[in-house]
């Protein structure tokens, strides 16, 4: 009897280099893989971590043998035989590109609607975004990185792609691309026509990958009906998905990434009695059963907010965006700042946080002065726009700790100061704040000098910021 821990016979495999877990399990089905000594003849088998893992000869064999490679290539490689100056798609398939048991440990960067609609909201892309990301990209070090564009990466004046892609291009990382409904050729009379655009530049509008242990899934559920567009997943794109997820194991952690919510709470904020059919997908519940025996995330943009969902058995990360409320400032209607999200990969393993442009990387909120609020003149306001229930939110004045904060349904103070109003904010004077879920209140002491707000998160981080009143 062993007390070794055991883990599956293909998991092991693909951590060692022998091949990916997906030819493990031909090869376990062939009768081709022995484990110390013994050959493996069930599918799910487990060993112990330091077992004595071969492949047979006639296993080698298998493997030795022709390899069919899928590739997604990019906007300006060739399949067929290359003219003068065109570059063929098999040089993609190099040595320096094989990933393998160090791959495990990758971040991405998630960008929710950069959304820029002229000249002047590109320029503000190219002069404050694309630095944030570059910042960004060198604080992280030398790991494997990619990003993702997660929808309305236009406002509807398509002839800006080039721009925007010169903009991911100065990163330096390879970035995918979400379709989003501002992303679409409005004259088009079909879904399948209204995406003929974006396909040209960035290619198929749904697709999955491996990366690591993590298996990414890019959905299109922006549905073009000819005169406007519903959250919807078409029948065709949900049977895909299931055949492509038949080939994924149980258990394992799958992201997917699409630009419409699956839910909002924002009905629920605001008193509608439901969200509209462009806000969230109406058909949700298939991708819920569908994502049932995984580990999911979900990660979409569109609302110009920030909050986390946890509906169907899945955790559904609705991101902040790049324009923040349209580019009209340096903020989304809940008090979010533009910015993006950055997750890290450990293995099977998400952690993640929200990067506010042009604010340093351990910025989690923003504190709102007593008075700020008119319905609570003593209270101090934290806006903690990455907050989910597993955060705690403690306060403190004069270097004496109080407890907890009170969360509150409210709209952010700035947010009221900048976008309420029949002329503000500039530009987009349609613009009105909205209520959010993670504003925290603190009643502070009329003589209090200084008040320290701690936001602890679900992986026992501490982060403080501090308020100091005026002398």
């Amino acid at each position: 009897m062993t007390d070794r821990p055991l883990e599956r016979v293909a998991k092991l495999m693909a951590a060692r280099g022998l091949c990916s877990r997906r030819e493990a399990e031909r090869l376990i089905d062939a009768g081709c893989v022995l484990v110390d000594g013994a050959p493996v003849v069930a599918q799910g088998a487990k060993a112990a971590a330091d077992a004595d893992i071969r492949i047979s000869d006639a296993g080698q064999h298998l493997l030795g043998g022709r390899a069919t490679v899928l590739l997604h290539k990019p906007v300006g490689i060739v399949s067929t035989q290359p003219e003068p100056g065109q570059t063929p798609a098999w040089t993609l398939l190099r040595a320096a590109s094989r990933r393998g048991p160090a791959d495990a440990a990758r971040e991405r960067q998630v960008l929710a609607d950069p959304q820029t609609q002229n000249a002047f909201e590109m320029d503000r892309f190219h002069a404050e975004t694309v630095p944030a990301l570059r910042r960004t990209v060198g604080e992280l070090g030398d790991v494997p990185l990619f990003g993702v564009g997660c929808g309305d990466i236009m406002y509807d004046d398509l002839a800006l792609y080039p721009e925007y892609e010169r903009g991911v291009r100065a990163t330096g990382v390879p970035f995918f691309s979400v379709v989003g409904n501002h992303d679409l050729d409005q004259d088009g009379r079909t879904d399948e026509a209204s995406t003929r655009t974006f396909a040209s530049r960035f290619g198929p509008t749904y697709y999955s990958f491996d990366r690591g242990e993590v298996h990414y899934v890019v959905l299109d559920d922006v549905f073009w009906h000819g005169a406007g567009y519903i959250g919807y997943l078409p029948a065709t794109q949900l049977a895909w998905l299931a055949a492509d997820l038949a080939h994924v194991e149980r258990g394992r952690t799958v992201v997917v990434l699409l630009h419409i919510p699956l839910a909002s709470s924002r009905p629920a904020r605001t008193g509608e009695r439901a969200g509209a059919i462009s806000e969230m997908v109406t058909n949700r519940a298939a991708l819920y059963r569908l994502l049932e025996p995984y580990r999911a995330h979900v990660l979409a943009g569109h609302t110009h907010e920030h909050e986390h969902l946890f509906e169907g058995g899945v955790h559904e990360h609705v991101h902040g965006t790049v324009c923040g409320a349209w580019w009209s400032g340096d903020r989304c209607w809940d008090g979010t700042p533009n910015g993006f999200g950055v997750y890290e990969v450990r293995g099977s393993e998400l952690r993640w946080r929200y990067q506010a442009t042009g604010r340093d990387a351990a910025a989690r909120m923003d504190l709102h002065a007593p008075g700020a609020e008119p319905t609570a003149p003593g209270d101090l306001i934290a806006n903690v726009w990455d907050w989910d229930p597993s955060w705690t939110v403690t306060w403190g004045e004069d270097g004496t700790r109080r407890g907890l904060m009170s969360r509150r349904r409210g709209l952010d103070p700035r947010c009221v100061a900048e976008q309420r109003g029949p002329d503000r904010p500039p530009r987009r004077a349609w613009v009105e704040p909205v209520p959010t879920d993670h504003l925290f209140h603190a009643p502070v002491s009329p003589d209090a000098r200084e008040v320290t707000v701690e936001a602890t998160d679900r992986w026992g981080a501490t982060h403080r910021a501090t308020w100091r009143r005026p002398s």
